[in-house]
């Protein structure tokens, strides 16, 4: 059997067994290098390669969390939430009522909003979710709100943004790479208009959120209120929870179901600031073509200001910046293990082996042909969980198949494109999943596999597939 696809099953099964996302990656690892003929030895050295590459992921995503701990310890979310439940309380507990329903869809359209400016006008990736979602699950309770409606939404902001709009990360994944790998590859892309190549993969993308909002997750699911900073950090399970930050005795991290104090106007606008510096040095880095880590240098200044500023006491601002640290950590550890399962697949040189395999089932038929190279990408990128590292693995070898198959330009690019983002959504190892489970779980009531990874893989990979394919038959 080809030692990508066992290895990548074995560890989606894993997952779904509840046994954690770390674990899962090292034994499918494990197994694949094994069985590609690396040998126990070949294997190890291979996985520890690979994890050198997600040391500075890791640490970005650490300071990152650093950082939402400092901002949500000024109180400025929870002031947000705040007003948010006491607008409900004004109103019928009805959750039928038009004003919870208004609240509903306005607080699903500005997540979405937000979701979508954390690829390009505020590049935070996933750093806003941790700062943003915790102080809010109490509103989301008191809307019956199930909250796979919200993981959803914050998938499909992540992931359709960059494989569509060629600003911010989606200029890196589309322009960058995407189009920079199939150039390498030996075919031009002059002319191409690279939202006209996207579009239909990205409807797919849009009919799963639609489905996943007013069908699958329309009806109202009733959650417990728990206080954030009593929940511990669970690590080890298959879900992700983080603790909702800091000592239960301080009302500006207690989160909107315990007792708040007013709050500090000054550490609320210094918090502001911050999230501005932080904006502007990361889009000023980004214009001067910098090669450093816009997030991490972003994450830096915007730390030196709350502290500068005393916005965070220096007494507390050990504890809360670990508390941050630690909320990231467990998906700093997960991309970390996928860059080491990337490694030895790539190493193996199944990847490759499963192409070739692959294409001997369709010959010269082009429609089979387009479907099967969407699904060995959804193969790959379910393990590797990142579009980002799929992209340049799999362009090297589809488009001289496309070239053969007589599949044009903008169709070549449809496929590539398709292919790499399919699995980013569903992955275990994803950031696009893990972000929103580090948001949600806050409280411990949120499940990584069923309630993230289960959901964005039903919603947007199999509509991305179908979409992908009509792509490559119409362009």
């Amino acid at each position: 059997m080809n030692a990508v696809l066992l290895a990548v099953i074995l560890m989606l099964v894993l997952a779904v067994c509840r046994v954690h996302v770390v674990i899962a990656l090292f034994i499918g690892a494990l197994v694949g290098g094994l069985v590609g003929g690396l040998g126990l030895d070949g294997t190890m050295l291979s996985f520890q390669e690979g994890l050198t590459g997600g040391a500075q992921i890791a640490l970005s995503y650490a300071l990152l969390g650093a950082f939402a701990m400092a901002v949500a310890h000024t109180g400025l979310p929870d002031a947000l939430a705040r007003w948010m439940i006491a607008r409900l309380d004004a109103t019928s507990p009805d959750s039928s009522s038009r004003t919870h329903r208004v609240t509903k869809w306005a607080l699903i359209g500005a997540i979405l909003l937000m979701a979508i400016m954390s690829q390009n006008l505020i590049p935070v990736h996933i750093a806003f979710i941790p700062l943003l979602i915790p102080p809010l699950l109490t509103v989301f309770n008191r809307l019956h709100l199930d909250r796979r409606a919200i993981s959803t939404t914050l998938t499909f902001g992540l992931v359709t943004t960059y494989m569509f709009i060629p600003v911010g990360f989606g200029n890196i994944f589309l322009n960058d790479i995407l189009l920079g790998n199939i150039r390498k590859a030996g075919m031009s892309t002059d002319g191409i208009r690279i939202m006209h190549a996207m579009g239909i993969p990205a409807l797919g993308m849009m009919s799963g959120l639609l489905i996943a909002l007013f069908v699958s997750y329309r009806k109202p699911r009733d959650y417990e209120d728990r206080s954030l900073a009593k929940q511990p950090a669970v690590a080890g399970t298959g879900s992700i929870t983080t603790q909702g930050g800091g000592d239960s005795s301080d009302p500006q991290v207690s989160g909107p179901a315990g007792t708040a104090e007013p709050i500090n106007r000054y550490r609320a606008t210094v918090a502001i600031i911050a999230i501005i510096v932080t904006f502007v040095v990361q889009v000023a880095m980004q214009l001067a073509g910098a090669k450093s880590n816009s997030l991490l240098v972003g994450a830096i200044a915007g730390l030196g200001i709350i502290l500068m500023a005393r916005a965070v006491p220096f007494r507390e601002s050990n504890e809360v910046f670990t508390e941050g640290m630690k909320m990231m950590a467990v998906i700093g550890f997960v991309m970390i293990a996928a860059q080491g399962f990337a490694q030895v697949m790539q190493d193996t040189g199944h990847v490759t082996l499963l192409v070739t395999d692959a294409t001997a089932l369709f010959g010269t038929n082009k429609a089979l042909a387009a479907a099967v190279m969407l699904l060995v990408g959804l193969v790959v990128t379910m393990g590797i969980g990142s579009s980002f590292s799929t992209l340049p693995i799999i362009a090297t070898i589809y488009v001289p198949l496309c070239m053969s198959l007589g599949f044009s330009p903008l169709a070549t690019v449809a496929i590539v494109g398709s292919s790499g983002a399919l699995g980013d959504a569903g992955s275990p190892a994803s950031d696009s999943t893990l972000g929103p489970t580090a948001g949600l779980g806050a409280d411990g009531q949120h499940d990584h596999i069923r309630d993230s990874v289960i959901p964005t893989f039903l919603h947007f990979n199999l509509p991305l597939l179908v979409a992908g394919w009509i792509a490559a038959m119409v362009l």
